[in-house]
């Protein structure tokens, strides 16, 4: 089978579709990737003449890859085409089967699903029952079960970077590259997908962690292949498992030896402060937590995260002193909250010592508790339909005034700045009441554009120094809609 996958843009290496092309092209597939950001993907789609095309899709790019599934189906000229659509938005909002050209969407993980489908469609059609899969059979729609999570995640094929490296030069030459060293976490903030996973997956463990050597051997591969100092560890938590960690910080230093990036919890690192001690062992330069909200009734009760403020102005103080840069996520305009609470989170990642603060705009995503919480209390301008594609320009929640909504859409862009700098929060709270305008919004851009730049690169994921790299990573992040 020759099979087409098909991204908007490709900002750093995409864990999912990299898993699946290595499963199908260990099953003896052809595999190709079109990236929309750097070629046309409809005409790259009518010369490659894929059997399939793939999409794996998020909650407010969903529509796109509708009108371009739309148009790639028609630009192949009523060659038999399958169109099959996976990721958060098809497993969370399932329902989408029903718009014209998704033959199928696949719940859940991907690898066994998608080498099962392919095998069906190679022996001559769509074998209806293959769990994960949802169908569009002659105007029918099939609900299928989901299969058991992957348990033994060393018995995957090591993600397929050709795929991606092949294609996308910023990439392959950049000395950052990102990893995956488990699935899944065990908590149940609201926001995230986590919680509603798990309904799906009822009775499965949370959490399965890739082994130590498993991890070892991708790293050293992909370093024997391209340019690579420093390497990101995108698990939603590194620090679950203590025996887990212990290894890893035995054998990372002596088998690789390269500065990493992780993230870890404020509460966890409280309560095992040794857990700072294996990640500073490790070789660990820089970790991330998730603040959110520093008001006390939004983050435990809305959000259910529950852990203090002083465990979190303390977990940062236990990284910084060990001599690890941290950096944080914060969600500025949740429902219920206000501007003031948005600045009180500002002022909190200060107090924790944050060197770089991450401010998302809080968009109601289907299937998060948070996002039914919202829909049902009326505070959603719209549908799920209208959640932009990234989630710090806009927020589509019901504001008292238009000025309130503004102004919390300004502070996303000074919020990083305003933690490095706590004396110019006055200021700040001047510039956040200037209007919308091309001018304005470009200028505020530019600036957090460029600040976040100078702190990824110096701080979060340092590397050698060098025009060129310097070059191509600003040249690639100001491309960048995040």
């Amino acid at each position: 089978m020759r099979v087409l996958f098909v991204e908007k843009q490709v900002d750093y290496e995409p864990q999912g579709i990299m898993h699946l092309s290595s499963v199908l092209r260990e099953a003896g597939h052809d595999v190709a990737l079109a990236i929309a950001a750097q070629e046309d993907p409809v005409q790259f789609a009518y010369d490659y003449e894929p059997d399939v095309v793939a999409y794996s899709v998020m909650t407010g790019s969903h529509t796109y890859y509708f009108d371009l599934n739309r148009r790639i189906r028609e630009r192949l000229n009523g060659k038999k085409v399958y169109s099959i659509f996976g990721g958060p938005h098809p497993t969370f909002f399932p329902e989408m089967i029903e718009e014209p050209g998704v033959d199928a969407l696949c719940v859940g993980e991907g690898e066994g699903p998608i080498a099962d489908l392919m095998e069906s469609l190679e022996n001559g059609g769509v074998k209806p029952d293959i769990p994960n899969w949802w169908f569009k059979i002659d105007g029918e729609i099939v609900k299928n079960p989901v299969r058991p999570l992957i348990r033994d995640l060393g018995a995957l094929p090591l993600p397929d970077r050709h795929l991606i490296y092949d294609k996308h030069a910023y990439l392959r030459d950049a000395p950052v590259k990102h990893f995956l060293a488990s699935r899944g976490c065990p908590y149940q903030c609201t926001y995230c997908f986590n919680h509603a996973y798990y309904q799906i997956y009822k009775g499965e463990k949370r959490g399965s962690q890739r082994p130590v050597d498993s991890i070892i051997e991708e790293v050293n591969w992909v370093r024997s292949q391209w340019p690579l100092e420093n390497v990101v560890f995108i698990d939603d938590l590194f620090v679950i498992f203590d025996d887990w960690l212990e290894e890893f910080a035995e054998k990372w230093p002596k088998e690789v030896g390269l500065p990493f990036f992780a993230n870890v919890k404020a509460d966890l690192i409280v309560r095992g402060p040794h857990k700072v001690d294996l990640l500073k062992k490790a070789g660990c330069t820089t970790v991330s937590m998730g603040i959110e909200a520093a008001n006390d009734r939004i983050r435990t009760k809305l959000l259910k995260r529950r852990m203090t403020r002083e465990q979190m102005i303390q977990a940062g103080n236990l990284c910084r002193d060990a001599g690890i840069h941290i950096t944080s996520t914060n969600i500025l305009g949740l429902p219920t909250s206000t501007v003031e609470d948005d600045l009180d989170t500002m002022r909190l990642n200060a107090q924790a010592r944050i060197s770089y603060a991450h401010a998302f705009i809080f968009q109601p995503y289907p299937g998060t508790e948070l996002g039914q919480f919202t829909q049902d209390n009326g505070f959603m301008v719209g549908t799920f339909d209208d959640i932009p594609t990234i989630a710090w320009d806009r927020s589509i929640l019901v504001r008292e005034n238009e000025a309130e909504a503004r102004q919390v859409e300004h502070l996303q862009r000074w919020f990083a700045i305003g933690v490095e700098f706590p004396w110019m929060e006055p200021l700040i709270r001047l510039l956040i009441r200037a209007p919308h305008n091309r001018v304005i919004d470009g200028i505020y851009w530019f600036i957090h554009k460029a600040w976040k730049g100078y702190a990824i690169s110096r701080r979060v994921h340092p590397t050698k120094f060098s025009i060129r790299n310097l070059w191509n990573a600003a040249t690639h992040f100001f491309r960048m809609d995040a």
